[in-house]
């Protein structure tokens, strides 16, 4: 239950210096990229940032493509030049959307990279908002901004935002169908002409110097920069007149999405974000969980990316965790020839548990993915200490000492052995535990569970593992089994 509680995460967020990026994503309008490339520059604090290796570019960011949008890629100085805490990554990036929400002409906020790299574009969490009932693109746009005003009020949640383009000028055409008929204009052809006037197509390659070179058919830019430019071309009828596009289309100037986000078959919108400073990923998967129970009826939301992969391995971790307890029970009921002396030995695993889940509460260290390898760690090195107690007490129970004083002798002889392995194994995780730089989130969580959990099953194991034993011998009295031979001890009944 103790591990249960303790907030979870599917990865820290691995300091990685150089490779953190700032990204920019500009509103609409022709040109506002460049404010996410040099406007930013003014309000950011430099002084964490090497100023040459900014790296911009305008026209695209990972949240869409076109004329206003833009992003940056900023490297950090190097580890020996940001020493103090605040020149954590994490701290970098708040101070810096601080600044950057301060200007209205373009939405511009600074990202971490994800934990990784793979399964998604940036760190934090990936909220998909869906449309279930279809309630409507409206009614969903209204949803999304009222999740995003509850989430800035949270105190767990820092630089959640939407993701994707917002809503913009459209020129829409609108096309008389029947006169088009009327006229001879198949539809087909007109929807090829308008994508080769809108956008390109492919001819074919021809050879020059050596190399194959594409033929791509496009109208001249200047032909088609206003509706009139659109309104003036020609389209084919079946008798081989050419119409202007004016006497079958009627210009409409309207707002809407450049793109219809949808996902698993639903319409959806995508809301992205992160922990402040402090807090893990999944106690701020649990806010915005909780901001989604306000939602109203019809609407849902689902997990993507890394979100998704951190839910579904902490519905898993419960059920990896009793594996490994069956696994260590199964291998120690057959070295040990018993089903009840094994109980002896792993009910001093607790002790590790709580001294493995106080160390990193202690350090404020999320429940990730590194935190329950040192937890399994955690496991055979408790049952270490136990086995060598229980081991030396059977043998001296089979040379015909009594129960009592077979274990209290054997914690006399594994008192030593048993501080002194711990000792060293403490010291081996140490660096861990203590380490900075690059990937150092991942080296505490390991390092500050497993050291965490060994010092409290070295301090306990000594007075708890006996009595354990004593508990288990009483209440499952019978022959000792000793290398292959039943031993029957006269105080003990078959």
């Amino acid at each position: 239950m103790i591990v249960l509680t303790t907030p979870g995460s599917s990865e820290p967020f691995r300091y990685e210096g150089p490779r953190t990026r700032a990204i920019s994503f500009p509103l609409g309008g022709i040109g506002t990229g460049c404010i996410g490339l040099s406007g930013t520059g003014r309000l950011v604090d430099w002084e964490i940032f090497n100023r040459p290796n900014k790296n911009g570019h305008n026209g695209f960011s990972f949240f869409g493509t076109g004329q206003d949008a833009a992003i940056a890629f900023v490297r950090f100085k190097d580890w020996d030049v940001r020493t103090k805490p605040s020149q954590h990554s994490l701290q970098i990036v708040q101070r810096a959307n601080m600044a950057l929400f301060s200007i209205k002409q373009a939405l511009i906020f600074a990202l971490n990279p994800p934990p990784i790299p793979e399964l998604a574009a940036v760190g934090g969490f990936d909220f998909r908002l869906q449309d279930r009932t279809g309630v409507g693109r409206d009614k969903l746009m209204e949803a999304r901004n009222m999740v995003l005003g509850l989430a800035s009020q949270d105190p767990r949640l820092a630089g959640v935002h939407p993701e994707g383009k917002e809503p913009a000028t459209q020129l829409l055409l609108d096309i008389d169908r029947l006169k088009a008929s009327s006229l001879g204009i198949d539809l087909g052809e007109l929807d090829q002409s308008l994508a080769v006037a809108l956008g390109s197509a492919y001819v074919n390659d021809f050879i020059r110097e050596g190399r194959v070179l594409r033929v791509v058919m496009q109208i001249d830019a200047p032909a088609r920069a206003t509706p009139e430019g659109l309104l003036s071309l020609r389209v084919r009828t079946s008798k081989g007149t050419m119409v202007p596009l004016s006497d079958i289309a009627t210009p409409h100037w309207v707002v809407g999405l450049p793109k219809l986000d949808r996902y698993n078959g639903m319409p959806a919108t995508k809301i992205a974000g992160g922990p402040s400073p402090g807090r893990s990923t999944g106690e701020a998967m649990q806010a915005m969980e909780e901001i989604a129970a306000k939602l109203p009826p019809g609407l849902g939301f689902e997990w993507s990316g890394t979100s998704f992969e951190e839910k579904l391995s902490g519905s898993q971790a419960p059920l990896l965790f009793a594996l490994s307890i069956i696994v260590v029970f199964m291998c120690l009921a057959a070295l040990y020839e018993s089903w009840s002396v094994p109980l002896a030995v792993l009910l001093v695993v607790p002790l590790g548990v709580f001294g493995a889940v106080l160390a990193v509460t202690l350090r404020d260290l999320p429940n990730d993915v590194y935190f329950k390898v040192g937890f399994i760690t955690i496991i055979g090195l408790s049952a270490k200490n136990s086995i060598l107690i229980v081991q030396f007490a059977r043998e001296l129970e089979a040379e015909g000492k009594a129960t009592l004083e077979a274990v209290v002798e054997a914690c006399k002889l594994r008192f030593r052995p048993i501080v002194m392995t711990s000792i060293a194994f403490m010291f081996g995780v140490l660096p861990l535990a203590i380490s900075s730089g690059a990937g150092a989130a991942s080296r505490h969580a390991i390092g500050t569970g497993v050291m965490g959990g060994m010092i409290a099953a070295t301090l306990l194991a000594v007075f708890i593992v006996p009595v354990l034993y004593l508990t288990v011998r009483r209440l499952f009295p019978g022959p000792i089994h000793f290398h292959g031979a039943a031993i029957q001890k006269d105080d003990d009944h078959a």
